[in-house]
């Protein structure tokens, strides 16, 4: 039997968690258009050509943001390409494979990783990180610095110091999330694959296939830590406004471009034009994480149709 006033509590609960729902969506059109608005000199002065030129020199006015586009970009895609395995390594060792005295202790310690304060992470990699990439540059071969990827000289300070520092600091994001989605996967499944005949390897394989959305969104959720990450990476990337393709070489982010050169902002164009660089980065975060929605959507998309059996000829007829 009903109560009586159900019906308007239910509906108040509604409009209450609808209205919290909604003041997220304001504060990301109220950011958006705050970036919009305070960037227009710049945006009327240079255009897209904002987006497409590399020259920034602020004594002329003259400002493109491609470098740090470039600087942000690779960065992020290099701490991706770093941290994934390890991440996705970590999340099946937890949650499959590790005794159970040491799961307690290990979990804590990477949660923990991901506490750490980001400027912590940067001093780290001033004392420890660059020393290493430095001798790592020093090491490499000759045959191998005539490949542009490796050219320049071993500073220390430079892209794979900022990719390497990068993939630490999101590794842990990406395997917690990853590991509570393998968590969730019915044990159902594993048993099936044992039951099969499987070996402890396919059956991981098969739980890593059946989580393959929320591993992605892990995934996607580490990259977007990556792209926004400020202090770690003004610290060790070198800051030059340049565009290189080799990994020893100095270069700049937009994060870090905005924290180092903001107070310095002497004319209003000047600061237009870092207030347009948060712009595009809000502008590129925004892309990624809807790209990464409709990844995971196609995925769930796949997984339905693959999971729901075709009707053959003469089924629909029985069906009848």
């Amino acid at each position: 039997m009903k109560r009586r006033g159900s019906g308007a509590g239910d509906l108040s609960f509604k409009l209450g968690t609808g209205s919290i729902a909604l003041i997220l969506v304001l504060i990301v059109v109220a950011v958006a258009a705050v970036l919009w608005s305070e960037s227009q000199l710049s945006i009327r002065t240079f255009g897209w050509n904002f987006w497409r030129t590399s020259r920034w020199d602020p004594v002329s006015g003259e400002f493109g943001a491609f470098p740090f586009i470039w600087g942000t970009l690779y960065s992020s895609i290099l701490a991706l390409l770093i941290s994934t395995p390890v991440a996705l390594g970590i999340a099946v060792f937890l949650s499959d494979l590790c005794p159970a005295r040491l799961r307690a202790p290990l979990v804590f310690l990477t949660e923990l990783l991901a506490a750490i304060p980001s400027i912590v992470y940067g001093l780290w990699g001033i004392f420890v990180l660059v020393p290493a990439v430095r001798q790592l540059e020093i090491w490499t071969p000759e045959a191998l610095k005539q490949i542009p990827l490796f050219t320049g000289p071993p500073l220390g300070v430079g892209m794979l110091a900022a990719g390497l520092i990068l993939a630490i600091m999101i590794t842990p994001f990406t395997s917690s999330v990853a590991r509570e989605v393998l968590k969730s996967v019915p044990v159902e499944q594993r048993e099936a694959a044992y039951a099969l005949g499987a070996t402890r390897f396919e059956a991981i394989k098969a739980a890593l296939y059946y989580a393959r959305t929320g591993i992605v969104g892990a995934v996607m959720l580490g990259f977007g830590r990556a792209l926004g990450e400020t202090m770690a990476v003004t610290m060790v990337i070198g800051n030059a406004p340049r565009i290189s393709a080799s990994l020893f070489a100095p270069q700049y982010s937009m994060a870090a471009v905005i924290a180092n050169e903001f107070t310095e902002a002497d004319t209003a164009l000047y600061l237009d034009a870092l207030v347009e660089i948060g712009l595009v980065l809000f502008a590129i975060t925004l892309f990624v994480n809807i790209l990464s929605r409709v990844l995971i959507w196609s995925m769930k998309t796949s997984f339905k149709a693959a999971s729901s059996p075709a009707l053959t000829p003469a089924e629909p007829e029985a069906a009848a």
